[in-house]
């Protein structure tokens, strides 16, 4: 489930790029601008009829409600997520963006608001793999920037680009890679859709890792004030509501 937006080169080669916009820039506009995937199901994709729907774009959605404003989302290919913000295409981004340090330098977050852990994925009838080390010399289907893909490489595994958990399991499923490794709420929501899918879960990471809202460096106003929100969601039921309609159990913990 948590996705690392950018790479450390990446992030050092914004520099200076623009900021986004204050909580009074949001509140003038009526809008809060939301950088989104649109391509991850069950956080953010497009159901049978087009729309965009999913746990984050719900979440996004009852947020900006409570900063008393509307939800306009910005779509955009995972590797330019950041990009994206850092040039001023949205106000904060909203696509199971990990917490971490190196990225905590450059941007601001959220409190989290979710939680998962890294499974490592392979096909139903594969019993050589059985462990994260295992993936040494082998072929890891990851998006390349994320950190399922970093922690793939730690492994020893080379990796096969995608642009998202799908297509990593497909490459999975059609031999193309030995194995993904990806987040058990993304797991858990393929299965539920395709209970017949041959893949299984051989491994999975003992350290949860939390997702936050990140937005651009220097507007604590505007950090502040989707902290609220989350409490808020929280507190009048709405977060369980959403939670339990993706995952049917509270994923904030």
């Amino acid at each position: 489930m948590t996705r690392i937006l950018a790479t450390a080169f990446a992030l050092l080669a914004l520099g200076t790029a623009a900021s986004a916009g204050s909580l009074d820039d949001v509140k003038a506009a009526g809008a809060l601008r939301i950088g989104t995937e649109g391509t991850y199901a069950p956080f953010t994709f497009h159901d049978a009829s087009g729309a965009l729907v999913g746990f984050d774009v719900e979440i996004g959605q009852a947020v900006a409600k409570e900063l008393g404003v509307k939800a306009e989302f910005v779509e955009g290919k995972w590797d330019g997520l950041i990009a994206g913000l850092a040039s001023d295409r949205y106000d904060a981004v909203i696509n199971q963006v990990g917490i971490t340090e190196e990225r905590q330098a450059r941007f601001d977050f959220s409190k989290p608001y979710i939680v998962s852990k890294a499974v490592l994925i392979v096909k139903a009838d594969n019993d050589a793999i059985k462990d994260f080390a295992d993936l040494k010399g082998l072929r890891a289907a990851q998006s390349l920037t994320s950190n399922y893909g970093k922690i793939a490489e730690t492994a020893g595994a080379s990796l096969v680009g995608t642009d998202g958990f799908d297509q990593s399991i497909q490459l999975v499923l059609t031999g193309r890679a030995d194995a993904t490794i990806n987040d058990n709420l993304s797991f858990l929501d393929f299965k539920k859709q395709k209970p017949d899918a041959p893949v299984k879960i051989v491994a999975t990471q003992d350290e949860a890792a939390a997702s936050g809202i990140i937005v651009q460096k220097g507007n604590p106003e505007l950090v502040a004030a989707i902290d609220a929100a989350l409490d808020a969601i929280r507190a009048d039921g709405t977060y369980k509501t959403i939670s339990d309609k993706y995952f049917g159990t509270d994923v904030s913990q």
